[in-house]
């Protein structure tokens, strides 16, 4: 998504990347440690996002516990039962929420900048759709009717979340390529 113009490796490449526990309270919080802390250990920029869901009826959850709603180690299906859990005891048939990505850029253990993107939409207490991952299959994004597991991977790399953010730090890089 970034485009040619970058090489882009994950932690998977990185046999010495420290493992970063998220202890933050917030998506921003959580994508600060880990850039941070993997950018002391190597040289290139790193870019960390911290990515959830937010259920308005539930408070705001999960959260920050997207990946581990159910429990530490807990899957994405377990994660999916549990919020259809909590949303068929209330009254609604569909939940006001939002995806929100969090991504920071750092270098050298300093954080060179801090980049947002939400989708809202609602979330319903059922599944439907094989594609994405996650909370995919629960979620519907504003003007569809479709969830993201349904949707066609083109559009909901245009609309996500993490497109979003990811424009912002496309956006900030190339405004650094051209002050050089």
């Amino acid at each position: 998504m970034l485009g040619p113009a970058w090489e882009v490796r994950d932690l998977t490449a990185m046999a010495n990347a420290p493992k970063v526990d998220e202890t933050g309270s917030t998506f921003a919080e959580n994508a600060a440690l880990k850039a941070v802390a993997i950018s002391e250990t190597f040289s290139d920029l790193v870019l960390a996002d911290d990515s959830g869901l937010t259920v308005d009826s539930l408070n705001g959850e999960p959260g920050v516990y997207s990946a581990r709603f159910a429990g530490e180690g807990a899957t994405d299906a377990q994660n999916r039962q549990k919020l259809i859990g909590l949303l068929k005891t209330l009254p609604a048939q569909e939940f006001p929420a939002r995806f929100q990505c969090e991504m920071v850029l750092a270098s050298n253990g300093e954080i060179l900048g801090s980049f947002s993107g939400t989708v809202e939409g609602i979330v319903v207490a059922f599944e439907c759709g094989d594609q994405g991952f996650g909370y995919d299959s629960m979620f519907i994004p504003a003007g569809y009717h479709q969830t993201f597991a349904e949707l066609p991977s083109e559009i909901k790399n245009t609309l996500s979340h993490r497109a979003r953010a990811l424009a912002q730090v496309l956006a900030f890089l190339q405004r650094g390529q051209n002050s050089k």
